[in-house]
């Protein structure tokens, strides 16, 4: 299994969206679902963790007095 931490956003979320689906079908013994609604969690924390990483590094674009893109500047910035 791979470790979550290592994962790609849609790794995670593909992982996270076949777990649900295990869940919701009763697919599992209540240990298997135990287990399977504590991975889930750390795959979502995860993914929570990946999207507000992502959100930081958006930047504003800026414009020059003449209209044109002159740059950007860090969402901090704002």
């Amino acid at each position: 299994m791979t470790e979550i931490a290592e994962m790609s956003f849609e790794e995670a979320m593909k992982e996270l969206e076949a777990t649900v689906g295990k869940l919701e079908h009763g697919e599992a013994s209540l240990e298997e679902s135990i287990a399977l609604y504590e991975r889930g969690a750390a795959l979502r924390a995860h993914c929570d963790k990946v999207l507000r990483a992502a959100e930081e590094r958006v930047e504003k674009i800026t414009l020059a007095a003449n209209g044109q893109p002159g740059g950007t500047v860090p969402v901090e910035g704002l």
